[in-house]
């Protein structure tokens, strides 16, 4: 059965929508929003001077990051990145509530910062990589053969 020119031309016209709705869909940017920060009405709840670590988790909810090491404040950090085809991904937004403590314990200081207050600071979690990752258990001994000491085994 031959097609008519009719149905052919109906078809093309189909396939060139189709096209043209993908190819426009592509470049069209996408937004995503990482995070979580609370809000004026939280932070108004939490009192410098008077709460404490347990009471702001509390009151607040638990922080985006702790900090382990000095235990001296709980930050919440929201980003949005914009991602736009192939290009790289590139942080439209961020703002990041850090509340503070004092050695005793209680609330020191509560403050908003956001990405005009300074530069980007990539927030990722750091990986060693092994030397190990692409040798085989034979290039790991056939490279070890230079190492050899024989002395080692007879100072005993």
């Amino acid at each position: 059965m031959i097609a008519s020119p009719k149905t052919v031309k109906t078809a093309l016209r189909g396939a060139l929508l189709v096209g043209a709705v993908l190819a426009v869909t592509a470049c069209t940017a996408q937004y995503r929003k990482h995070g979580w920060i609370p809000g004026p009405d939280l932070l108004n709840e939490v009192v410098v001077g008077v709460d404490t670590r347990d009471s702001v988790a509390e009151t607040v909810g638990e922080p985006t990051i702790d900090s382990l090491a000095d235990e001296s404040g709980y930050y919440y950090v929201t980003s949005r990145v914009k991602r736009f085809g192939a290009k790289e991904p590139q942080v439209v937004s961020r703002d990041l509530v850090a509340i503070t403590f004092a050695s005793s314990g209680v609330v020191d200081s509560v403050q908003r910062y956001t990405l005009e207050d300074g530069r980007v600071i990539p927030l990722e979690r750091r990986v060693t990589d092994s030397s190990l990752e692409d040798k085989t258990f034979l290039r790991q001994l056939v490279g070890n053969l230079g190492n050899f000491n024989p002395g080692s085994f007879l100072q005993q």
